[in-house]
């Protein structure tokens, strides 16, 4: 192992920089980076394609394991360490990584592409829990339209644990996403309340998009419009909606079931057939 420079001070212009970059997404935006802690995040992240520019390890948490490739490498102590990471528990390891825009038309699509759509969604902590259960579901993609918050905050990245890096994860307008739905002959499913068909009686068989808006005030007429079908969760209760990462949930598994059912009825006619 080569001796790394070590920081020992919380005023070092590095430190700062990382502190700058956690808080400020404008700061994120000019510098072209974004702050990543934890070895799971981190690993993802390297899996998916991202450069790491810089990192920071406190070897006390980190050990003295072999540290993923980037461009400087620096040893923090505890103190500057504790000041840097947000978790007590990412095991001694920050990084700063070069950020990606991805756009619609560089999306890898599968023959029946399953996409997650979401409106002016502005709290990072729901984003990232929709992109865990895109990532649990096997969906081709997370498209944010109108972001009120950009895909490196550091708490979508925290929430989401690595899956901003393992689903890819678009941000565009609305009339872009629309244009380009219509363009791959994916229907649009815009889950509401008013006009609408219960989930589990829609097909979602074919290549489909769920687009969801925010809890207070859904979607925009403009999706409303452009739906090929409206769908909704039955609320039995007083409440009228759900949170939207849990609704994403229910509804990309309901489209994992339909799919499922017809690999199975597929698998138990073929079985038929042989015999």
């Amino acid at each position: 192992m080569t001796d790394l420079d070590i920081i020992s001070s919380v005023q070092n212009p590095r430190v700062k920089q990382v502190l700058a970059l956690q808080q400020k997404s404008a700061e994120r935006r000019k510098a072209g980076l974004f702050v990543l802690e934890g070895r799971r995040e981190l690993e993802h992240c390297l899996a998916a394609g991202y450069v790491a520019d810089t990192l920071f390890v406190c070897r006390q948490l980190y050990g003295l394991e072999p540290l993923p490739l980037a461009r400087r490498v620096f040893e923090v102590t505890p103190q500057v360490y504790a000041r840097m990471a947000y978790r007590d528990s990412t095991e001694g390891v920050v990084a700063l990584v070069e950020q990606r825009r991805q756009v619609l038309d560089s999306l890898s699509l599968g023959q029946a592409p399953l996409i997650v759509v979401l409106e002016s969604v502005e709290k990072p902590g729901n984003l990232g829990a929709v992109l865990r259960s895109a990532d649990a579901a096997g969906a081709d993609a997370v498209i944010v339209c109108d972001p009120l918050t950009d895909i490196y905050n550091p708490n979508l990245i925290r929430s989401s644990i690595g899956a901003v890096f393992t689903v890819p994860c678009v941000a565009c307008t609305s009339e872009q996403c629309i244009d380009w739905l219509r363009q791959h002959d994916i229907s649009i499913l815009t889950a509401q309340l008013q006009d609408s068909s219960p989930y589990y009686s829609t097909d979602m068989r074919r290549p489909t998009a769920i687009v969801m808006g925010t809890e207070s005030t859904g979607l925009t007429q403009q999706w409303r419009r452009a739906a090929t079908a409206h769908i909704r969760i039955p609320m039995l209760g007083r409440l009228d909606s759900l949170n939207v990462s849990v609704s994403a949930a229910i509804l990309l598994f309901e489209a994992v079931r339909q799919r499922q059912a017809i690999t199975v009825s597929a698998g138990v006619q073929l079985d038929n057939i042989q015999r």
